[in-house]
């Protein structure tokens, strides 16, 4: 979704040798209206849309279900950058951006969220620590009982996590195991760590899971046994 006709005509294009089936808004109530209708697989957003910018969009979008969105942003806009990936965006790229790099971005996202049936055969039936409990196959996490609301990234993060409790991994090393970029912004792992704490963590000012461990990254440290033994109460 773009309101340079230019912009999405090019990126149509690419997106359509590729193999993909695109549709095309030129406002963000179009765009909702046409998600409404048919859920994407995945939603390529420019932040700056007529009638409803970007951020409300995805934001609109994200509360109905976990559409994946990659957001189109203007370079140098690092607070809206941030702020798109706060309200649940998978990823982004800067304009002027090379077609062909998003086209290995899209194929990026929806390598993630694909192919579930194989992910679940080759993962171990589920990930439980303290109150948390993670199921790789059904792509769904709940703390004592409750279930969450993760984005993809969120929940990609959050199995890493889980399958390398006590190691201290660093923010280029996540970015790589977890975005599968080997070169990127790594404000983006920045956020993404915040948003899941706000989520995970029972205090997320003090967090005790997940541990920034300085000048390194972060470790994600299991839970007391006491704390996990509420979640079977």
């Amino acid at each position: 979704m773009d309101d340079d006709a230019t912009v999405s005509e090019v990126v149509v294009g690419y997106l359509n040798r590729a193999g993909f089936d695109v549709d095309v808004a030129s406002d963000g109530p179009t765009a909702l209206a046409l998600a409404a209708v048919r859920t994407p697989d995945l939603v390529v957003l420019d932040l700056m849309l007529p009638g409803m910018d970007g951020i409300e969009v995805c934001r609109r979008m994200r509360s109905s279900g976990p559409i994946p969105v990659i957001m189109l942003t203007a370079r140098g806009d690092e607070e809206d950058r941030i702020l798109g990936l706060e309200v649940g965006a998978d990823d982004y790229v800067t304009k002027p951006f090379s077609p062909r790099e998003l086209v290995l971005r899209v194929e990026s996202v929806l390598r993630r969220t694909g192919d579930q049936a194989d992910r679940a055969a080759a993962a171990e039936s589920g990930l439980r620590t303290g109150p948390l409990v993670l199921d790789p196959g059904a792509r769904r996490v709940t703390r004592d009982g409750t279930e969450l609301s993760l984005t993809i990234r969120e929940f990609d993060l959050l199995e890493f996590f889980l399958r390398n409790p006590g190691r201290a991994t660093s923010r280029e090393e996540l970015m790589r195991r977890v975005w599968g970029w080997e070169f990127g912004d790594l404000s983006t792992v920045t956020v993404h760590v915040r948003r899941l704490r706000e989520k995970i963590e029972k205090d997320p000012a003090h967090p005790r899971l997940i541990s920034t461990v300085w000048g390194v990254g972060y470790r994600f440290d299991a839970p007391p046994a006491t704390e996990g033994a509420r979640d079977g109460a």
